[in-house]
């Protein structure tokens, strides 16, 4: 139930708008109240009546409208709602908010709101696929944004793919979940390790993989949101740090098992980093020099330390719940299990990562989460949409030891 929680609904131009009066419908009948701010493109698909019917208030269109300034204005709209929801979130207002645009009331009152956002993408799939969009949603991941959708399915483009609004009833049990869930990890300590990791050959050079670490921030920031108190530790990525979480940046396998041992104890760790097995065994003190005509030196390898296997054999420092990443080419599930096994952890995600899949340094993930009991296969989601689940998943799995 949403009983007295205020939503602010968001509605900008996408033909997905038309679906908005039933969820502004389907939050009066959980219980709670909807006011909404409706774009000049949104007006394009549903009008300012159809939403005022609905939702029994005032729809707010006009930044510079004397009467509804007056009347509400544009910071007290922001600032009085519990969540404000964006539905359907369009690429153009994504990008508005990602960059701090405020060009009309929309933008404007997101700028300016100190509330929980949740936005509902819409939009043509190569739109959403294009690495601007991809960019922008990393972005307002990182400062707490919550995200529900898309859905892949037909557009009416007559195109097929991702970019779907959520369905309506969707986006109700999605904002249902946020207030169940915020507090629902509070008092907890979650470790969570992202990126690849630099095992360095001499000053300019490393031995690495290309792991982005799109997946590991999602996860921190999930599990932040839902009031866990979060430690990232991340090798080196290009991602901004995600909002409420404590930020370490290492390079090394040796940098990153230091500091999950520091912030030892945590009742939940997930291991997301793709942390390299080896490293050379001297590192140079200067560059190495290529000379004409002479052979390359030979590189000799040292075993790095297997942080998931030390935190599983950490004693009475175990997390509570210790997740572990299994990034496979062949035979995914099969080697999960085993290494789940060999590893003493909890529970395994296991991915493809295969040349054609897009997984390292991809938005989306296909997840076979094995355990104890079992393999459940995930459908592809986008690795926010995969955080998400996790830490829902694991808000369960801990309620239901207690």
């Amino acid at each position: 139930m949403l009983t007295d929680k205020r939503i602010l609904l968001i509605v900008a131009g996408g033909i997905a708008a038309y679906k908005t009066p039933e969820l502004v419908r389907l939050i009066a009948k959980a219980g709670g109240s909807t006011r909404v701010i409706l774009t000049d493109a949104g007006a394009q698909f549903v009008t300012p009546m159809t939403l005022g019917s609905v939702s029994g208030d005032t729809v707010y269109d006009d930044l510079f409208s004397l009467t509804e300034e007056s009347d509400m204005g544009h910071i007290q709209l922001s600032r009085e709602a519990d969540l404000v929801v964006v539905a359907p979130a369009t690429a153009d207002l994504m990008a508005k908010m990602a960059t701090g645009l405020a060009t009309d009331l929309a933008s404007t009152t997101l700028l300016a709101t100190d509330k929980p956002v949740m936005i509902a993408p819409a939009m043509n799939v190569r739109m959403w696929e294009h690495a601007a969009t991809q960019q922008n949603l990393q972005t307002l991941s990182a400062r707490g944004v919550h995200m529900v959708g898309p859905e892949e399915g037909d557009m009416a483009c007559g195109e097929y793919g991702m970019g779907r609004m959520a369905e309506p009833a969707y986006i109700l049990a999605a904002i249902q979940s946020f207030f169940q869930a915020s507090n629902r990890l509070m008092g907890q300590r979650a470790l969570v390790t992202s990126g690849p990791t630099h095992e360095a050959i001499d000053p300019v050079r490393y031995i690495a993989n290309r792991s982005s670490g799109k997946q590991g921030h999602a996860i921190a920031a999930a599990l932040a949101a839902m009031g866990a108190e979060t430690t990232l530790v991340s090798g080196p990525t290009n991602l901004p740090d995600p909002a409420g979480v404590h930020m370490v940046h290492v390079q090394s396998a040796r940098n990153m098992l230091d500091a999950c041992e520091s912030a030892l104890p945590a009742h939940i760790a997930v291991c997301a980093a793709a942390v390299a097995d080896w490293r050379p065994a001297d590192e140079a003190a200067s560059k190495m020099k290529k000379l004409p005509g002479e052979a390359p030196a030979p590189l000799s390898l040292s075993e790095n330390p297997d942080i998931l296997r030390t935190l599983g054999a950490a004693g009475n420092k175990r997390p509570g719940l210790l997740i572990g990443f299994a990034a496979e080419t062949d035979s995914v599930v099969e080697n999960a299990q085993k290494k789940r096994l060999s590893k003493g952890c909890d529970w395994i995600l296991a991915n493809d990562v295969s040349a054609g899949t897009g997984t390292f340094g991809g938005d989306e993930n296909v997840i076979h989460l094995v355990d104890e009991h079992g393999v459940e296969d995930w459908p592809r989601l986008s690795k926010i949409a995969v955080a998400q689940k996790l830490a829902n998943r694991i808000v369960d799995t801990l309620e239901a030891s207690r």
